[in-house]
């Protein structure tokens, strides 16, 4: 344990209790499809409606938990979730204990620990970004991200196992004990986020809607071409890369024919792609540069996952390991490079809409994807489905060359988003500032109405707003994201 794991108790337990829920959640990932596949029966519709019904709650709740994030302290949120997802995901094993367990509870399961994941993802991209200073932020990325695929190795690789030995509805109650490990240590971090001065109550017809926050995390995030691009993007590779992975058990079992412990084996092993990519990114940005750097990560090495359709058993599983891999490394590689940038990107204050904004998008085409190859694999078959959403991820990426990327070395290094002007706080004394003026960019993106100069982005043609920018915090504040997820 060195560097900033060493030095900085509170992040050390923020990665513990981090790593602890990744190692718990992959367990499940492996858990409930076999639970569906081998205690109640199910077909590979089913199987995937249960993994879109985990993601379906960012398209319903989304919106408005971004905006509640940013007016609630990040750490009280992430600890209730946690306590939700535990009592639901204890409540598997027990139902079967009892007999009564069926596919209506694993669906709502899904439903409501999905619903614990909308506010726990959001509050803890808004909450790193406070814990740690701006200098240790990418040392940090890469830890959280390096140690969570680790995590997932073990994880997938202990679903399997842990169901022969355990059952595969006991596995659950190791995913119940990681997220008490969660809660004791997110209790116990110190930090506590310096408190402003309270101004002054504003009355009640002067005080923000929640949907005047709701829409201005979709203008923030639909008017700056990088996070638009983002967005767009992540959205597009989720759909193909969730359609992929929610047929994948059923592809291994029923088509390869490979067993419930080697399934597990097999989809953690490709998880030691997204420990390289964790590691791998930062460097290969800071040899060839950031922008270009996510062109090679996300174009480049993610076009192997066309390898995993023609996956067979015996030394043909080697199709399956090298595709995956690759995929892994690519997409964990990007995410932490991505991942950086935002926190310099995106001002505290608006770290919570913007990035509720463009999960919404990004998490919600991931039920999407799950339930279209569910279909697909009933109507056209199996191994068809898979061609068709295996090679969805690198059409996904294309996406990329209409974005900033390909004219840029490197992201933006200062923060560079701000606030609409009507954004400001209606509970501060000051005078709202006046609207800047459109950023004409030199690279041929229309202007942002909202964005202020960005290196390498063109000069700013208007007038700053008065009292300086609006929505302007300290260079470096603020996502993280979940492995192999865009967020």
């Amino acid at each position: 344990m060195t560097g900033l794991l060493r030095r900085d108790r509170d992040f050390r337990l923020l990665w513990t209790g981090e790593v602890a829920g990744q190692f718990g959640s992959c367990v499940t990932g492996v858990a409930m499809p076999l639970i569906a596949l081998t205690v109640l029966h199910a077909d590979a519709l089913t199987v995937s409606l249960i993994t879109a019904a985990a993601w379906l709650p960012w398209l319903l709740v989304g919106l408005p938990a971004g905006a509640w994030v940013d007016r609630l302290p990040h750490r009280p949120v992430m600890a209730v979730a946690q306590a939700v997802a535990l009592l639901t995901v204890a409540s598997v094993p027990a139902a079967a204990w009892a007999g009564v367990l069926s596919i209506g509870q694993l669906l709502g399961v899904a439903l409501v620990r999905g619903t614990a994941q909308v506010f726990f993802q959001t509050a803890y991209t808004a909450y790193l970004p406070v814990l740690l200073p701006s200098q240790d932020r990418a040392e940090g990325n890469a830890k959280l991200q390096g140690s969570a695929s680790a995590a997932q190795l073990v994880g997938l690789s202990s679903g399997g196992a842990l169901a022969q030995l355990l059952g595969v509805t006991g596995g659950m109650l190791v995913n119940a004990g990681t997220f008490m490990v969660s809660l004791l240590c997110l209790g116990s971090i110190r930090h506590r986020p310096a408190a402003p001065a309270a101004p002054a109550p504003a009355p009640a017809k002067e005080r923000r809607p929640l949907r005047r926050d709701i829409a201005e995390g979709l203008r923030l995030v639909a008017g700056d071409p990088w996070i638009r691009s983002f967005t767009l993007f992540g959205a597009a590779s989720n759909l193909a890369l969730t359609g992929f992975q929610s047929i994948q058990v059923v592809f291994l079992i029923q088509h390869v024919g490979v067993s419930a412990t080697a399934v597990g084996l097999l989809i953690a092993a490709s998880g030691l792609g997204g420990v390289l990519g964790a590691f791998a990114g930062p460097r290969i940005g800071a040899r060839i540069g950031t922008a270009r750097a996510m062109l090679v990560l996300e174009l480049g090495l993610p076009a192997l996952v066309l390898l995993i359709p023609l996956t067979t058993a015996g030394a043909g599983l080697g199709l399956y390991l090298a595709g995956s891999l690759c995929v892994s490394l690519g997409i964990v590689g990007g995410n932490v490079l991505k991942a950086g940038f935002q926190q310099r990107y995106c001002p505290t204050g608006l770290l919570g809409r913007v990035t509720a904004t463009a999960s919404v998008l990004n998490f919600g085409a991931i039920p999407l994807g799950a339930v279209l190859a569910g279909a697909l694999a009933g109507w056209v078959g199996l191994v068809p489905a898979m061609w068709i959403m295996t090679a969805g991820v690198p059409l996904a990426a294309l996406l990329l060359l209409a974005s900033p990327l390909p004219r840029h070395r490197d992201f933006p290094t200062d923060a560079c988003l701000a606030a609409p002007a009507d954004s400001a706080d209606p509970t501060t004394t000051d005078s709202a500032p006046e609207a800047p003026e459109a950023v004409e960019a030199a690279d041929g993106d229309r202007p942002r109405p909202w964005a202020r100069h960005c290196p390498g982005t063109g000069p700013v043609t208007g007038r700053q707003p008065r009292g300086g920018t609006s929505g302007e915090t300290p260079n470096g504040t603020s996502p993280t994201a979940r492995p192999t997820r865009f967020p």
